[in-house]
């Protein structure tokens, strides 16, 4: 009986072989790098929103507090946005014509809210509680960047699963006094020993279980 396969079909069927585990590998990384990027994640990207927030003004420039817009935030799981009241404390006399504040002045005489376009938006399935963040010494800038050098907020951070569990497998890294939280320029001379001493005294434990972010 003849050969049906000629010889060089070998060579063939090891090359397709290669060619495909070659293939399976380049998608793979392509996957992974696009799950990180911030197509994905958005981190770094501006979102546009009806007014023009700057923090960078408010923040550095002006010198109001975290607290003063974010008043929830030591006692619940959301750290709160403002009312248009709020807005409206300083702006019934500063830019109080400005064609660009129009939606806050709307939003204070019709009652209804602002509606904000979501920065730092965590998937459904994870809970995250700013509350006990902050009891526990960790500063708004750990998560959200040096806010007050934004012109425009964006997400500073990826909030991807591995990004979180650094900062739970090594708190020690990140926490810093209760009396720093809102200070965005603060760093520690030595962050290794301030940080073991403030684990200590905080009594912070390194949450790993699935269930502490997933519920």
């Amino acid at each position: 009986m003849s050969q049906i396969f000629k010889p060089s079909t070998n060579t063939l069927a090891r090359v397709s072989m290669f060619g495909a585990l070659f293939f399976l590998a380049i998608l793979a990384w392509v996957l992974v790098t696009l799950n990180r990027s911030s197509l994905v994640t958005r981190q770094g990207i501006v979102l546009q929103q009806p007014v023009p927030f700057s923090h960078d003004h408010h923040v550095a420039g002006l010198g109001i507090s975290c607290l003063y817009c974010h008043t929830t935030v030591e006692e619940s799981s959301f750290a709160g946005i403002p009312p248009s009241a709020t807005c409206m404390n300083c702006h019934k006399l500063i830019w109080n014509e400005s064609p660009m504040l129009e939606p806050v002045r709307e939003s204070y005489r019709s009652g209804r809210p602002i509606e904000w376009t979501r920065v730092h938006d965590l998937p459904d399935f994870v809970y995250f509680d700013h509350s006990i963040h902050v009891a526990k010494g960790i500063g708004c800038a750990s998560c959200h960047g040096r806010v007050d050098q934004m012109p425009l907020m964006y997400q500073a951070e990826s909030l991807q699963m591995e990004w979180c569990l650094e900062c739970h497998r090594s708190p020690e890294r990140f926490i810093r006094p209760r009396v720093e939280i809102y200070n965005m320029e603060w760093v520690s001379a030595d962050q290794e020993t301030e940080g073991a001493r403030l684990i200590a005294d905080y009594k912070v434990q390194s949450k790993l279980s699935c269930s502490v972010c997933h519920r």
